[in-house]
């Protein structure tokens, strides 16, 4: 298959053409110049021929400025930022191409001749070897055939530079960044070779244009200094994630490129296990070395007043997981911290489990895996279903992070499928049977899938880093086979490969990205999406433009929520694109003054009436309480299986932010996984704290105790939450307050809690500062409250409010209670009010009735005070 280039791509021309403009003015053909080199105290002299600009800064200056004002680009520097000039360009939209095609236009126009294009890694040099060798029959067309040289720098072969600058053509040189940033480099000496020149000089004496492709990766001051030493002319730097963006003269961002439809549509097919903690769950997020100590950071299941949640904690050796789960049964034998190895970045437990850094047990795992493989599997079907009859081969890229999984092999060296690689055929075998794909793809499993990985020297694949010599290999292979994974007539769709190999990925037909690994990455989400944004191509090698075809699916162990704010965080730091309404303006932040009315009499009347604390006394009737829970926990919902979740949604990019639009959602519960039954009855009772007894009788009156053997730990949150509703039902219903002696909320409190605020919509502006204690602003937390506000300033009947400081708070049996408003109602007679206000027809929480009504209770306890609640309106003090 050859690969077609479209020459007339709008957005391409622009970018190209932001470069050109830069140099207007610039005699046309008059950018180079002849120059000689002469060794120290040496009579040999060598010719070459190098880049020469005319124009000054100030000119440069003025069209910089022309460019970014027809390109919209807004800034805020009032001079030129140097000879650095920066194209942002969204992954995928032909940021190489670009600059490939720029170099040409610069030789056209201007007669420049030498370019270097530095490279952060493997990866990317070989990503652009490989374009510079598919681009340079179209450039030869569309340029008259130019002539032009391309060449790697290779430390071996430093006579090549003498070409390099010697030649009148277009020369392009590949420079790794590693291989001229120390002073140490063979570039940066002396060579016998050269007449005792250093290589380097060749490339300085012919001041080239120097092409930084991804320079957020070389802002290092030795890597800056190492750029600058290459005496450019200027300095061209593409990326989609600029660290520093000098000179911006071309945008192509992540929002503008998916509202062109430059890239392909993005799904998130979310994998996620649900109702899932009957196994002894653990994480290792990170280990920090410090001078005097080792310590890593673990997730586990925790137990809390609202059921088992994962929590992060922060471990040392000796620690005891038991202890910090808060009791969970399931860690009581061999989970204690035995040692943290900060060298291999691993942590053991006494019980002989080892996990490495991002390594998780427990919690379906494998079983989440498997299903995430499922779907990469069910979506490739449906695709090369719908697409072969248009001509577009579909490719799946499957990243893991530990080989073994795929490939292993035996005592006698031989291979031998790992787990992934079994699993992958069985669900294949599975789902190629449905009558719907009879006769879709006509090779045997094996042939479909196979793996990218880099080797060690007796030929075995093995987990790498992705900048080693074997890596390098593992690139090339991947570039070599670009075009060969797009032809039809080849069988491998399912390719599996290293993580850490995924920047050399870069293949327009990938359809579907899923990442098993059994460790957390760190990997950006919009490296993650990046491998498969390319527009697709069809047998012919054309680009495909149908919004139809072009969706990349990625499937993720993570919720779609978590998602989409990591990638909206990520453009938003990454390209500065500011999400309407998303991000809080520092600059709003106020500072909440109390004003007149603090402290006035009328305030003093109140406050005086209110300012008490109180303690509180309960009795229920057992009897009562075993009937009354035992319905409930009869009552309450299904308990579920173990199971796992996929939630397909389409991610939709727009100025407002990144949102999703549901696709699918679907449940499989069909496991059978095998856990030790916990101690039911310790743990409901540790929740509520009666007796065993009463648990015990409360669960065989419900007729649900069987649901033990379905979930344990989801029968017995359930259950828990089930009895102390009930509890707390029966508690209220007789519970008695009683003021604690002369203890009272200090009116200090008011002047202590200094309280900054971001302005919104439910932020009330005071106006009549004699009737509140606020001088400007009342926090609110919503639209009835602020409606509620306004009514009180200027009703007639309201002589003076305030809303309830956070600190001031009822003690209740589940937690502490903060009213919304004390309020002085002056009709006939005065009277002072403790206000809630809700929503009208709002439905009530469970807990906030309850508290609700202990606030009733507790205000019963205070002369001519009326507490009146839910209300949502000042009418209804009437």
């Amino acid at each position: 298959m050859k690969l077609h280039f479209d020459s007339n791509q709008e957005y391409q021309l622009e970018a190209i053409k932001a470069i050109t403009d830069i140099f207007e003015g610039q005699p046309l053909n008059g950018g180079a110049f002849e120059f000689s080199l002469s060794g120290a105290g040496s009579l040999l002299t060598e010719n070459g021929v190098g880049n020469m600009l005319t124009l000054s800064e100030e000119q440069i200056w003025e069209n910089v400025k022309g460019i970014q004002q027809r390109n919209d680009i807004e800034g805020e520097t009032t001079e030129l930022q140097g000879m650095n000039f920066s194209v942002e360009m969204e992954t995928g939209t032909g940021k190489t191409y670009v600059y490939l095609r720029t170099i040409y236009e610069l030789y056209r126009l201007y007669g420049f001749t030498k370019f270097v294009i530095v490279v952060p890694s493997i990866a990317i040099r070989e990503g652009v070897l490989k374009n510079l060798q598919i681009t340079h029959e179209h450039f030869q067309s569309l340029y008259d055939k130019a002539q032009v040289n391309y060449d790697l720098y290779d430390s071996k072969k430093v006579s090549n530079l003498r070409g390099f600058a010697a030649s009148n053509s277009i020369q392009i040189l590949v420079l790794n960044i590693d291989s001229f940033a120390k002073d140490e480099n063979i570039i940066n000496r002396p060579n016998d070779k050269l007449t005792g020149k250093m290589p380097i000089e060749f490339i300085r004496s012919t001041n080239p244009i120097v092409i930084v492709d991804e320079p957020q990766n070389m802002e290092t001051e030795i890597r800056r200094k190492a750029i600058a030493n290459l005496n450019p002319l200027c300095t061209l730097r593409y990326s989609a994630t600029h660290t520093n963006l000098y000179n911006l003269v071309y945008s192509l961002n992540p929002v503008r490129a998916y509202d062109l439809g430059l890239v392909k549509q993005i799904e998130v097919d979310s994998v996620v296990s649900e109702n899932a903690m009957n196994e002894a769950f653990i994480q290792l997020e990170s280990i920090k070395a410090a001078k005097t100590r080792l310590t890593a950071k673990v997730k586990i299941d925790c137990n809390t007043d609202k059921g088992v949640t994962k929590k992060s904690f922060t471990v040392k050796s000796g620690d005891d997981v038991y202890a910090l789960s808060k009791g969970r049964e399931i860690y009581k034998e061999g989970f204690i911290i035995d040692e943290i190895d900060a060298d291999n970045k691993t942590i053991t437990l006494t019980n002989g489990l080892m996990l490495s850094l991002g390594e998780t047990r427990g919690g379906m795992n494998d079983e989440v895996m498997k299903f995430m493989l499922r779907r990469t599997v069910e979506e490739h079907l449906k695709r090369e279903r719908a697409y072969k009859g248009r001509g577009i081969k579909v490719l799946s890229l499957i990243f893991i992070d530990k080989v073994k999984n795929y490939r292993e092999y035996d005592t006698n060296g031989s291979p031998v499928k790992g787990k992934f690689a079994r699993w992958f055929e069985d669900i294949y075998q599975q789902e190629i049977a449905r009558p719907a794909y009879e006769g879709l793809l006509p090779y045997s499993v094996d042939e479909l899938h196979n793996g990218y990985f880099s080797q060690d020297t007796k030929g075995r694949v093995k987990d790498t880093g992705g900048e080693t010599q074997a890596d390098d290999d593992t690139y090339k292979l991947i570039m070599q086979d670009k075009e060969k994974l797009l032809d039809p007539a080849v069988p491998l769709r399912f390719i599996f490969s290293h993580s850490a190999l995924r920047e050399g990925w870069d293949n327009p037909n990938v359809f579907q990205i899923c990442t098993l690994n059994e460790t957390r990455s760190e990997l950006k989400k919009r490296q993650e999406i990046g491998r498969g944004l390319r527009l697709p191509v069809n047998y012919n090698g054309e680009r495909i433009f149908d919004r139809t075809i072009n969706k990349l699916t990625v499937v993720a162990n993570e919720r779609y929520e978590d998602f989409a704010k990591a990638l909206q965080k990520e453009i938003q730091e990454d390209c500065g694109v500011d999400f309407t309404g998303r991000v809080k303006n520092k600059g709003d932040r106020k500072k909440v003054k109390l004003g007149k009315g603090y402290g006035s009499e009328v305030f003093m009347e109140i406050w005086n009436k209110i300012k008490y604390h109180t303690r509180y006394r309960v009795e229920y009737d057992t009897g009562e309480l075993i009937a009354q829970a035992a319905k409930a926990v009869k009552d309450q919902p299904e308990t579920k299986r173990p199971a796992i979740r996929s939630t397909k949604k389409r991610v939709v990019i727009t100025s407002a932010g990144v949102d999703g639009q549901l696709i699918s959602d679907s449940v499989n519960n069909d496991y059978r996984n095998k856990f030790e039954l916990p101690d039911m009855l310790s743990y409901i009772q540790s929740k509520t704290e009666l007796t065993r007894h009463t648990i015990l009788e409360i669960l065989k009156k419900s007729g649900r105790i069987g649901d033990m053997l379905l979930n344990p730990q989801l029968f017995m949150d359930n259950a828990a939450a089930a009895i102390k509703s009930e509890l707390n039902s029966l508690i209220v219903d007789g519970i008695k307050y009683e003021k604690i002696g002369n203890k009272v909320y200090e009116m200090a409190l008011f002047d202590d809690k200094d309280l900054d605020v971001y302005l919104d919509q439910f932020t009330f502006s005071v106006s009549r500062q004699e009737k509140t204690i606020y001088e400007n602003y009342i926090p609110l937390d919503s639209s009835i409250e602020n409606q509620f506000a306004k009514d009180c300033e200027s009703s007639e009947n309201i002589e003076f409010f305030f809303k309830l400081p956070s600190w001031f708070k009822i003690n209740t049996p589940i937690g502490t209670y903060n009213p919304d408003w004390a309020i002085v109602f002056k009709g006939e007679r005065k009277i002072y009010f403790v206000a809630e206000t809700k929503g009208s027809g709002q439905e009530l929480r469970p807990s906030e009735k309850i508290k609700i009504k202990c606030g009733k209770a507790h205000f019963e306890q205070f002369e001519d005070v009326k507490f009146k609640g839910p209300i949502s309106s000042v009418s209804e003090l009437n």
